[in-house]
């Protein structure tokens, strides 16, 4: 059983970022709407053999390296049967990773190179590859090398960032891929597709792929062009689905940085790198990574037509395990610069809380989901879904409150990070480490009693707003 990642992806240069950082962010959606995660820091190690790891979902096994960096994730709890999943984190070497978003390859090319039933699947591929990359091209590199040697059962695309540059992989069939440097001063927003476009072959500094792969394409006579070689058109899927199910996501995301972007929602020739004289914040992202079609005819919130507003698959959804956003900054220390923006819960209510990502542990909140609600336990994932579920079930009636607590939260979250970096001053190794530790578990404190309040505050509410009521006559 594969747990599908049928996710939205963003990827921003340093130049169009806001604060010259590197950016890359993804919605982790599954097939369920609840599949419990949890938030930990894997610690590094070295000297350590024979250390392995195996997948329960398609026997997949493989050793590890006997040295690794620490490293922060995002893994199911119920990783014995679900399978690890591990998904996205920064290791101390300020390499990010985000894996994987499903991508699917056409009938043609996977004819000649089919998926490799027990290859090395996405929920191991954070786990073989984040503890031993020095830089986002390793990354590319890496990953590469263990899909050659391994193969692929299915199509996944992965991320990769460092302080200097943002890389996206799209692994298609068994043992093919390509990878493309997004540049400095672009982004990119991919959902479920082949995105990649024109690959040139002689820019070895921008793109990157698998050995063999112009052949295995002229080969078996698999490009549809008549000049160029276009990775999308190659070994892309452009059907109904794709219509309907994904590319919409990527006009959508389009449309919010890019507001005059002329492109129809169904259109397969959406741009994959872009550009927009609109600086990139994270607020930007979230708000992308939480919309659904938001004041368009297609928001199924939203007060269009029927068929319009179940047209389009939307971006946030309720089976959004977890939202992230991984910051890697220029202008403060190498120490300071990792910052992890995570929401855990449905991601249009929810806050996307900053972690800095060169600290040992996670709050127990966060390291120590339950796999089934308790009100009574304070558990982040189901505090924040507790939460999404009470502003929706009155959406019309709470979305204001929750948008003002979520404006709110951001507002301490800046502030937060500003006094930190400030606070760490001249602190370096295990003291700033230790620092950061801390600032941690202090921002889990003030959002855990916020979001309590908003939760308190909207049940009050809600019992008011019962249809179970009569208006009793004084006189009778």
């Amino acid at each position: 059983m594969r747990i599908e990642s049928a996710c939205t992806s963003i990827l921003v240069g340093k130049k169009a970022s806001i604060d010259g950082s590197t950016m890359i962010a993804r919605n982790d959606d599954t097939f369920l709407p609840l599949t419990p995660q949890r938030f930990y820091m894997h610690p590094a190690w070295k000297g350590e053999k024979g250390l392995t790891v195996s997948s329960p979902l398609n026997g997949f096994t493989a050793p590890l390296p006997e040295n690794g960096y620490r490293y922060n994730a995002v893994p199911n709890v119920e990783n014995d049967r679900l399978g690890d999943y591990e998904e996205s984190g920064i290791n101390e070497k300020n390499v990010a990773m985000s894996a994987t978003e499903s991508t699917y390859g056409n009938e043609r090319t996977l004819a000649y190179d089919p998926l490799v039933v027990d290859g090395l699947d996405e929920d191991l591929i954070v786990n073989m590859v984040l503890p031993f990359i020095e830089s986002a091209r390793h990354g590319v590199e890496y990953l590469g090398q263990l899909i050659k040697q391994y193969g692929s059962p299915a199509g996944n695309s992965v991320l990769f960032s460092d302080k200097d540059s943002v890389w996206y992989m799209e692994i298609v069939t068994g043992h093919h891929w390509v990878a493309q440097r997004i540049p400095d001063d672009a982004y990119a927003i991919t959902a479920n597709q082949v995105a990649i476009q024109q690959v040139d072959f002689d820019d070895t500094d921008n793109f990157a792929w698998s050995e063999g792969i112009r052949e295995f394409v002229d080969l078996h006579h698999l490009n549809p062009d008549q000049s160029g070689w276009n990775f999308r058109h190659i070994f892309g899927t452009m059907n109904e689905k794709d219509r309907h199910y994904n590319t919409p996501r990527v006009w959508y995301g389009h449309s919010i940085l890019n507001p005059e972007v002329p492109e129809e929602p169904e259109s397969a020739e959406l741009p994959f790198i872009m550009h927009t004289e609109h600086k990139i914040t994270p607020e930007d992202i979230e708000y992308i990574l939480g919309s659904h079609y938001n004041e368009t005819r297609f928001d199924p919130l939203g007060h269009g037509a029927e068929a319009d507003r179940l047209r389009y698959r939307p971006i946030g959804l309720n089976r959004t395990q977890n939202s992230h956003i991984l910051q890697l900054r220029n202008g403060v220390d190498e120490g300071l610069s990792g910052v992890m923006w995570l929401c855990i819960g449905i991601p249009e209510f929810s806050p996307y809380v900053p972690f800095y990502t060169n600290a040992t542990d996670t709050d127990p909140s966060y390291s120590e989901t339950p796999i089934k609600m308790d009100v009574d336990v304070d558990s982040a994932y189901w505090l924040h879904r507790h939460m999404g579920m009470l502003v929706e079930s009155h959406h019309s009636k709470f979305i204001q409150q929750n948008k003002d607590y979520l404006t709110e939260l951001n507002r301490v979250f800046r502030a937060h990070i500003h006094d930190t970096d400030e606070e760490a001053s001249g602190l370096t190794g295990k003291a700033l480490t230790k620092h950061l530790t801390e600032a941690n578990y202090k921002i889990v404190d003030h959002t855990k009693a916020a979001t309590k309040d908003q939760i308190n505050s909207l049940v009050m509410q809600g019992l008011e707003l019962s249809q179970l009521t009569f208006n009793m006559d004084k006189n009778l």
